[in-house]
């Protein structure tokens, strides 16, 4: 006799150009089995591939849901053809995957251990569906990143202008065909800014959050556009911890069984865009607040490295921004002394 099957889940671990692919079910007597693994490109065609494949390795009638990690943007592609098409789907924040693969007997971390690790999460853990982000939160996000592409590559632009005015015989001609693409890309730039601005203005709640948010010493508007596209007005967010996670700020220790081996760093595994966006608040705040000053000195003082110290300061920046969002509350300089929730 088959028994019922109470849970299928696709575990997915997500890269640029790949889809690392486990397929797991839970029976009715509780028991989770990881039964199949292929890998798919990270495109339309992998997509209608993939979902072929599992129709085949699956049971239509009992439940099915994909999971997947929220790291960067590689995922959302497929977490919206999925949607399209009426499928279950969960994204889960990056630290409770790292904290789940943890409790497992597997310790070598690679992109099919990864995605068995999903695939188990999504049969023990009740996830909740994934719903698409308002359309206002993406109209930011695809201004808010295409400013990012534009901004890299007007730097490019001017190096290469740099370095064919320095040459000994330089072309004038090439000379004003940058000059010619930076103007075109200023424009652009100020397009997009305003773009960004009507959208913000429009929106009473958002107008608000951005007034919060830039209550934070060294966080602009710009910057707090970025914050909410990237989080989805923070619909993504449950907790500070998971907001960094989120960001790749967290800090990862390399580890071999129980001991610990090699200095610890940041992840860097989750949403670049919110990641680089807080670089240049955290330099800012560093120059012009006492208190991330601080923050800034100390940990230098402790360990001799300024990186490290500056991305602790993005850290708090970003960790800040939640707190102001959640207590609707403004920036204060003695907000140490705030008894705040989350």
């Amino acid at each position: 006799m088959v028994k019922r099957l109470l849970k299928q889940v696709v575990g997915i671990d997500v890269a640029q150009k790949e889809l690392v692919v486990s397929l797991g079910k839970m029976d009715e007597d509780a028991l989770s089995l990881i039964y199949a693994f292929k890998t798919f490109s990270n495109n339309q065609k992998g997509f209608t591939a993939l979902v072929q494949w599992v129709a085949k390795q699956t049971v239509e009638a009992f439940p099915l849901r994909y999971v997947m990690e929220a790291t960067g943007v590689y995922h959302e592609s497929l977490a919206y053809f999925l949607v399209a098409k009426a499928y279950r789907v969960s994204i889960v924040m990056p630290n409770k995957i790292t904290n789940f693969f943890k409790t497992l007997e597997t310790k070598t971390i690679t992109d099919k251990s990864m995605a068995e690790a999903i695939a188990l999460f999504g049969l023990e853990k009740k996830l909740d569906d994934w719903v698409q982000p308002k359309k206002v939160f993406r109209n930011l996000r695809q201004l808010t990143r295409e400013r990012d592409q534009l901004t890299v590559e007007r730097t490019m632009l001017k190096n290469q202008l740099h370095a064919e005015q320095t040459e000994a015989d330089p072309s004038e001609t090439a000379i004003e065909r940058m000059k010619f693409r930076t103007k075109v890309i200023n424009t652009q730039l100020k397009e997009i800014m305003a773009e960004t601005k009507a959208i913000i203005d429009d929106d009473v709640e958002i107008k608000r959050t951005v007034e919060l948010i830039t209550s934070i010493p060294g966080i602009g508007p710009l910057t707090a556009a970025v914050v909410i596209a990237e989080t989805n007005g923070f619909e993504l967010i449950s907790s500070k911890k998971q907001l960094t996670s989120y960001a790749g700020l967290d800090v990862k220790e390399k580890e071999s069984g129980t001991s610990v081996k090699g200095k610890s760093k940041i992840s860097k595994r989750g949403n670049r865009y919110l990641r680089k966006a807080m670089y240049m608040p955290a330099m800012a705040a560093i120059r012009h607040s006492e208190r991330y000053k601080a923050v800034f000195v100390r940990i230098v003082s402790r360990n001799g490295i300024k990186m490290k110290a500056c991305v602790a300061v993005q850290r708090k920046l970003l960790e800040m921004a939640y707190t102001i969002y959640k207590t609707k509350t403004p920036y204060q300089a003695d907000y140490l002394q705030i008894r705040t929730t989350e």
